[in-house]
């Protein structure tokens, strides 16, 4: 598929690009359509989601093999990544760069203007991306296609030249169309009950001495959205395509906890009846955090596992992860489960207690990795804050505890304690409540932050 206009979407300072996508316009059948039309609705539209084929690279049981599933997943920190594979692998050999001739396994759909799924076919292909993209790129040509505004892309090479116009009107084209088709799949699965909280990623800005001197968020927008909708289209088709019977990885999430959303309800309820002025100056951004924070607490952890039970946050009956191989072991098992079960019909020489025991691992591993790039937020979260005791912020009640409460800043979101010694009557207070702290002291050792009431 190298002549297949290609193209890979990813943050700015990603390193590894693990998958890519293709569009072509597709004429419909001639009984499909009237010969007069000339809009969109003649079209059908080809659109490939490729993913990187680490499997290729690396066989089961080897060196690479026994050290990647050691690890499970690779880990994101503040300062730095501790990836799953070998650097050579992540960054060259298997990143999906631009101009460069890479192997795929890959979904190609064909799709109507109403984003259904005709048919779809998985293979393993060669691709040639034609340009590479990060969201805020994207967004843009999105945002300028919309408001009928000209788009100038610019090549990432040494001599930053503006790229072909011919390139610029495909990517604008696609990204308008794919857009339009991700936007309806995600509204059907919103409609289908999937869960749709979504939090800001706290981002740091380091100085040359690797010091924190800002903290900013990056909210999703429809660049992201695309991407997600596409990469879940094709996770779920892998789960799908598989079916039942055959020992296979799942990722799967169970229902919420039935007592933590009736205490969320009760909460809500006890909200609605209070009328003193002083819970109708309550924060209303902080009381929506507070009630996302709190739904995200009910609900199950997502995990791996040959047993099926649908994805309760998605909506899905059938889901795997398939799209990031590079970074997650599971992904790259579920290539190796396709390679036997779909493109070459050879029976899997996994057992099923064999991948259970590969689900548990892994889940495990993402575990200990999302506790890890927590404790590393939190570390910079305190060490940002070290520079800005005696100052004055304001923010929300985030936690209760014995001892006293915590509260999340409005600008920064950080998270800091005061001390029940410091409060007086705690029942006062309330989830949600805005408030106005002093930054007292932080324990960078022990990644903490102290706040007073100001």
């Amino acid at each position: 598929m190298r002549e297949v206009f290609t193209f890979t979407i990813d943050p700015a300072d990603a390193k590894d690009f693990d998958d890519a996508i293709s569009f072509e316009c597709l004429k419909c059948p001639n009984d499909e359509i009237n010969d007069q039309m000339v809009n969109d609705q003649m079209l059908n539209y080809q659109i490939g989601v490729h993913i990187a084929d680490v499997s290729y690279y690396v066989t089961p049981r080897s060196k690479a093999d026994e050290e990647a599933y050691r690890r499970g997943t690779s880990v994101y920190l503040v300062d730095r990544v501790l990836p799953m594979l070998p650097e050579e692998l992540c960054n060259d050999k298997c990143s999906l760069k631009p101009g460069e001739d890479k192997l795929c396994m890959s979904i190609v759909f064909t799709m109507d203007a109403e984003a259904r799924v005709l048919k779809y076919k998985i293979c393993r292909t060669v691709i040639r991306s034609d340009i590479r993209l990060n969201y805020d790129e994207a967004q843009r040509i999105i945002r300028d296609r919309h408001d009928g505004n000209t788009t100038t892309i610019r090549q990432r090479d040494d001599n930053d030249t503006t790229t072909s116009a011919n390139v610029t009107l495909r990517i604008s084209q696609a990204l308008t169309t794919l857009n339009a088709l991700a936007q309806k799949m995600r509204a059907e699965r919103i409609a289908n009950g999937a869960l749709t909280i979504e939090q800001p990623e706290m981002r740091f800005k380091l100085d040359e001495h690797g010091h924190p001197t800002e903290i900013y968020f990056e909210e999703s927008n429809d660049a992201h959205h695309l991407i997600e909708e596409f990469m879940l289209l094709a996770n779920r088709t892998i789960a799908k395509a598989i079916g039942s019977g055959r020992p296979f990885i799942y990722r799967v999430h169970d229902l919420p906890n039935g007592e933590k959303l009736d205490e969320i309800d009760a909460f809500k309820k006890k909200l609605s009846t209070r009328r003193s002025s002083r819970y109708a100056a309550k924060s209303t951004e902080g009381l929506r955090r507070a009630i996302e924070m709190l739904t995200i607490r009910a609900q199950a952890k997502a995990v791996y596992s040959t047993h099926n039970i649908g994805h309760y946050g998605l909506a899905f009956s059938h889901y795997t992860h398939f799209t990031s191989p590079i970074r997650r072991y599971p992904d790259m098992m579920v290539h190796r489960l396709v390679d036997k079960y779909i493109l070459t019909g050879k029976p899997a020489t996994w057992t099923q207690p064999e991948l259970e025991e590969i689900c548990e691992h892994c889940s495990a591993c993402e575990q200990d990795a999302t506790q890890a790039e927590r404790d590393s937020i939190k570390l910079y979260q305190s060490i940002y804050m070290s520079d800005h005791i005696g100052e004055i912020a304001t923010g929300y009640i985030s936690g209760i505890t014995d001892f006293g409460l915590f509260v999340q800043l409005d600008e920064s979101h950080c998270e800091g304690l005061i001390h029940i010694s410091k409060i007086g009557d705690i029942n006062r207070y309330q989830l949600g409540d805005a408030v106005t702290v002093k930054v007292v002291k932080t324990d960078i050792n022990r990644a903490l932050i102290d706040f007073e009431m100001a």
